[in-house]
C-alpha cells in the first residue's frame, strides 16, 4: 500500500510540475496522499474481514480436489484446513492406487484414481485441482492434467519436488514456461531504486569529500614513493572481474613481498590480514584506521562495478579457495560496506563472515541497506575491528 501511494504521489507531483499547476499546494498533495493511504488500508482491511465473516457462514468457498496422498499432499491438506479464511474447501483426494478409494487420509476421503478423475470432475462441483505428487508421478499425471484443462477446471501443480533454498517464481520466454529458482533478490523495481540511490549518494559524497580526497592524495605522494591509488583485480557479481580502487596505504611493492609475511596472517580461511602489517606506510596506518583509503571506491560505485552496500569484493585467489556454498556470496553486487563491516570486521572469523554475507543476500531490502549505511558511520569513527 505504501509503495502504491508513494509511486502515485510521485507521478502526481511530476504532472503538477510539468503542467505548472501552481494552484495545487504541497500541503494539499501531502494531505491527499495520507488520506489515500489510510483509505486504501481501511478498504483492504474491510474486504478481508468481510471475506472471513462470510466464509465462516459457509459462503464464498472454492472447492479443491487434491491429487496425491503422500506427505506433500498431507501437508497441503493441513495448511488448507488450518487457514479456513483462505476460502478453500477440500472435496476429496485422488490417488493412482484403486485400493485406497474410500479410505480417509488426514481426515479427507480418497474418492478416485487418476484414470477416473474426469468422472469425479463431472459429478462434483470442483473449482481447482491441485497436483501434489512425488517426482516419480510426473509422467503419469500428464493425461490427468489434460483432462482437467479440457473440462475447464483450474490446475495447480505443487513444485516442492526438491528442497530448494531459493525463492520460486514463474515467467514465460517466448511461449516457453520457465520455473525460476533464485537465491538473490528479483524485485527489479527495488534494485533499480538501489542503483539510482548508489549514483545519487556517490555523487554527493564525492563532492562533499573532495577536499579530504585531495588532501589524502597529496599526503600519500609526500609520504612515500609510488602511485597514489592502489589498483587491484577484484571479483564482483557472479564472478565478473573489475579494477578496484583504493588509496595506497602500503609500500609500492606490497603485493610482491606479501609471501614474506604469510605466517603473520590473523584471519582464518583464504583471507590475508595482519593487524600491525609491516608493509603499511606512516600515513597508511592513519587512513586505514579511519577507512579513508576506501573512499575512492565511490568511483567503483559510479561505474556500476560496486554498490554502496553489498558484500566486500574478494580477490580472484580467494575465490578459487571458496567452498561451493561460499561462492553464493558472489550472486549479488559487492559493496563498500556490509554486515561484516559494521559487526567488528576483522574480529569476525572467515566462516562467520561468509554466513553474514549470505544472510544479507537472503534478507535484502532497501531498509536493510539504509540501516547498514547508518551503522557504518560510527563503525568508522570508532574504528571498530579495523586493521
Amino acid at each position: 500500500m505504501f509503495k502504491v501511494v508513494f509511486c502515485s504521489g510521485l507521478l502526481l507531483t511530476l504532472i503538477i510540475f510539468a503542467f505548472k499547476f501552481h494552484f495545487v499546494s504541497r500541503l494539499f498533495i501531502g494531505i491527499f496522499l495520507i488520506i489515500n493511504f489510510i483509505a486504501l488500508c481501511l478498504h483492504r482491511t474491510m474486504v478481508r474481514l468481510l471475506a472471513r465473516y462470510v466464509r465462516k457462514k459457509g459462503i464464498n468457498y472454492r472447492n479443491l480436489l487434491i491429487v496425491g496422498t503422500g506427505q506433500r499432499a498431507i501437508n497441503l491438506v493441513k495448511k488448507v484446513e488450518k487457514n479456513s479464511h483462505w476460502g478453500l474447501r477440500i472435496e476429496g483426494l485422488i490417488d493412482k492406487d484403486p485400493s485406497l478409494i474410500g479410505k480417509e487420509i488426514s481426515g479427507i476421503k480418497v474418492i478416485g484414481t487418476l484414470e477416473n478423475i474426469a468422472q469425479n470432475l463431472k459429478e462434483r462441483v470442483i473449482d481447482e485441482v491441485i497436483f501434489s505428487v512425488p517426482r516419480k508421478w510426473l509422467d503419469e499425471i500428464e493425461e490427468a492434467i489434460h483432462v482437467c484443462e479440457e473440462i475447464g477446471v483450474t490446475v495447480r501443480l505443487a513444485t516442492d519436488f526438491y528442497p530448494f533454498i531459493g525463492k520460486i517464481d514463474f515467467e514465460e520466454l517466448d511461449g516457453i514456461p520457465l520455473l525460476n529458482l533464485s537465491t538473490t533478490p528479483q524485485k527489479t523495481d527495488l534494485l533499480f531504486i538501489k542503483r539510482l540511490l548508489d549514483i545519487l549518494i556517490s555523487l554527493i559524497a564525492l563532492f562533499l569529500l573532495s577536499p579530504i580526497l585531495l588532501a589524502t592524495a597529496i599526503v600519500i605522494r609526500i609520504d612515500s614513493s609510488g602511485p597514489i591509488l592502489f589498483k587491484q583485480k577484484r571479483v564482483g557479481l557472479n564472478g565478473r572481474t573489475f579494477t578496484f580502487y583504493k588509496f595506497r596505504s602500503m609500500v609500492k611493492d606490497a603485493e610482491q613481498i606479501r609471501s614474506r609475511f604469510e605466517h603473520l596472517n590473523e584471519m582464518s580461511g583464504p583471507i590475508f590480514k595482519i593487524r600491525e602489517d609491516p608493509r603499511l606506510t606512516k600515513i597508511g596506518k592513519f587512513i586505514r584506521k579511519f577507512s579513508i583509503d576506501e573512499l575512492t571506491q565511490l568511483f567503483n560505485v559510479l561505474k556500476g562495478d560496486m554498490s554502496l552496500v553489498g558484500i566486500r569484493p574478494p580477490i580472484p585467489e580467494e575465490v578459487e579457495k571458496y567452498e561451493g556454498w561460499q561462492r553464493r556470496r558472489l550472486s549479488m553486487k559487492p559493496g563498500i560496506t556490509c554486515i561484516w563491516q559494521v559487526s567488528g570486521r576483522n574480529k569476525v572469523d572467515f566462516e562467520q563472515w561468509m554466513k553474514m554475507d549470505l544472510n544479507y543476500i537472503d534478507n535484502w531490502s532497501l531498509k536493510l541497506d539504509f540501516k547498514l549505511l547508518f551503522k557504518t558511520i560510527p563503525a568508522i569513527l570508532f574504528t571498530k575491528g579495523a586493521m
